[in-house]
């Protein structure tokens, strides 16, 4: 037999070693190109956040692909880019402000957060001072009508002076200042932070045909026309006092373009059919193949060549055939009618997520006024309060992550997402606690909740991070993750913790100073330190509140530090390179992080807010 081909022996001594740390993306591991290639210059790693003596980091899905290649296109391109010594000051400034917050750059970004005092200067302080500056607005001040200071220390049910743990209002504030300024931009933010959710899910919410700023804009103008004739009709007034019902109607507009996004996809009919028709081999491994097509629904080679002629024309026996293939053919529609698309179904989950995150505000602002119309409090309650809490925002944040999940074919799954959601519930969680710190009676208390919360972080943190636990989880199916993969997620969540304890300490702190110092004290009597407020002899003291939460604030910083090396010891593991990973391998990270610290901030100064309007 003639041999057609020579068949000569390879040499596979080059050949790159992978480990199981690379995620396989389909049939094929993503491996990051090698740095040694001759004429180019050498480079340490391929993001700058490589080290060549360690393992380097546990990649989760389809960024991989953006570490290995992506950084290097963007670097290339921005050294390419002939126009950039053309542009103006403003153009330039504008261009890298774009780069980062508008459309993220994974080389703009990665520029932000591979230097520390950078990345925690956008990542804590910013957040921060923009919640610090927002609540520090002036506010237009009146003084309560025919009423004098000896008057006011009775209120009456439903005036909305919230006694005893919020204070009692001492002041009237401008209704239009505060829907315009004060709770329009809350809103704004919020429509900020959900449109930043889309794009990490990689979907435009708003209609084509309107655009992104007409849409935005309409809804931003809704957000501030329903209260208007609350407030303006006497028999529904008393609605504006309560913070709860402001919060829901935030919870309303920010469900708005969720539900025009799904409106979106019924119209064009994304849960019907197919977007584009498949072909003959595309159909092998679907079941429409085996059980029959509609006429017309998927074009067929045999009804291009003769569209006149059916397959069967010249068959003698063919009107025998006729119920059978008519019945196999409405069993086909009557198939793909209770079809959805994955993509459809993936929206739903994502859309059930979203509903889950967004139920939180309700729920904190529930455990607050539980919390603050209780007061005071001993030890014991303080602790079971602050543990129920921390109980019911890990369910809600469980449930999430189990609807998103972090891998794809999992429901949703998207890494990015779980990333920022796993952020907005430890940052919500940590908020409301901050909040019960202005109500600590003594300094045991603080104590003991720092000591509850230094020891679980110092020891848990480790052991559920083993190989052991692991294992256990395995067994009780509560993951199927491997072990770098969940070792990845953990080391993911502690960076994220880390965030969330130094941003809320950092804007509680700030807002104390500001709101027991500035003009709004009288807005925020929650802060102001100078009266009775729980209908007790008991004062609760500024200097007690800003020096025990600055110490806590240390020894969270301690404690953190002692993770981080205990880490880096069992596990060699960097936390804070995995972290600032994630940051330039997805750059949607960085602005989506930022909006939702911001938000959340702000959602807890609202619920602390007095609200009498003039």
């Amino acid at each position: 037999m003639p041999s057609f081909f020579q068949f000569t022996q390879g040499n596979e001594s080059r050949t790159r070693l992978t480990s199981d740390a690379s995620p396989l993306l389909g049939r094929f591991r993503a491996v990051p190109p090698r740095s040694d290639v001759p004429g180019r210059r050498r480079r340490s790693s391929t993001l700058g956040l490589f080290t060549s003596n360690n393992r380097g980091s546990v990649y989760v899905g389809y960024g991989a692909l953006l570490s290995a290649s992506g950084l290097e296109n963007h670097d290339n391109d921005a050294a390419r880019g002939g126009d950039w010594e053309e542009l103006g000051a403003w153009a330039r400034t504008w261009r890298k402000i774009s780069n980062v917050w508008v459309e993220p750059k994974q080389s703009a970004v990665k520029g932000v957060v591979d230097v520390w005092w950078s990345r925690y200067g956008v990542l804590v302080l910013m957040p921060a001072v923009l919640a610090i500056a927002w609540c520090a607005i002036p506010f237009p001040k009146y003084s309560f009508p025919g009423e004098d200071d000896d008057d006011r220390s009775d209120p009456l049910p439903g005036s909305g002076r919230k006694i005893p743990g919020h204070g009692e209002a001492r002041v009237q504030i401008n209704f239009w200042f505060f829907l315009f300024v004060y709770y329009g931009f809350y809103n704004v933010t919020a429509l900020i932070w959900i449109t930043k959710v889309f794009n990490l899910y990689s979907l435009n919410w708003w209609p084509q045909s309107f655009g992104f700023p007409v849409t935005m804009s309409i809804i931003a103008l809704i957000s501030i026309a329903v209260p208007i004739p609350i407030y303006l009709v006497p028999e529904t007034r008393f609605l504006t006092a309560h913070n709860t019902a402001w919060i829901s109607w935030t919870f309303i507009v920010m469900a708005m373009p969720v539900a025009i996004a799904f409106c979106i996809l019924l119209t064009s009919q994304r849960h019907l059919k197919l977007r584009q028709s498949l072909s003959e081999t595309q159909r092998i491994f679907t079941t429409s193949w085996w059980t029959g097509e509609a006429e017309g629904s998927i074009p067929r080679r045999d009804n291009r060549r003769r569209p006149n002629l059916s397959s069967d024309a010249f068959d003698p026996d063919a009107t025998l055939q006729v119920a059978a293939e008519q019945s196999r053919n409405m069993g086909g529609v009557r198939m793909r009618r209770r079809w959805l698309p994955a993509s459809f179904v993936r929206f739903i989950w994502f859309c059930l997520a979203l509903f889950v995150g967004l139920m939180a505000y309700v729920i904190g602002e529930a455990y607050a006024e539980i919390y603050l119309r209780t007061l005071p409090h001993n030890n014991l309650e303080t602790i079971v309060y602050v543990y129920s809490w921390i109980i019911t925002v890990h369910l809600l944040d469980a449930l999430t992550g189990w609807l998103l999940g972090i891998r794809e074919g999992e429901r949703v799954g998207s890494y990015p997402l779980s990333w920022v959601f796993k952020l907005y519930f430890m940052l919500t969680y940590q908020t409301y606690v901050r909040a019960l710190y202005a109500r600590l009676r003594s300094p045991e208390q603080f104590i003991y909740l720092q000591i509850l919360s230094s020891s679980t972080l110092i020891i848990l943190t480790p052991l559920t991070m083993s190989r052991l636990y692991h294992r256990i989880t395995v067994a009780l199916n509560f993951t199927d993750q491997s072990y770098a993969s969940y070792q990845k997620v953990c080391t993911r969540n502690v960076f994220i913790r880390f965030l969330a304890e130094n941003v809320s300490m950092a804007a509680f702190l700030g807002s104390v100073l500001v709101l027991h110092f500035g003009p709004n004290k009288d807005v925020y009597p929650y802060f102001a330190f100078d009266g009775k407020v729980t209908g007790d002899d008991y004062d609760y003291d500024f200097r007690l509140t800003f020096w025990a939460s600055s110490v806590t604030w240390a020894c969270e910083l301690v404690a953190s530090v002692i993770v981080r090396g205990l880490i880096s010891w069992f596990f060699g593991v960097d936390v804070g390179m995995e972290g600032k990973l994630d940051l330039a391998v997805w750059p949607e990270l960085l602005p989506t992080s930022v909006a939702v610290m911001f938000h959340v901030l702000q959602n807890m100064f609202f619920s602390i807010i007095r609200l009498q309007f003039h």
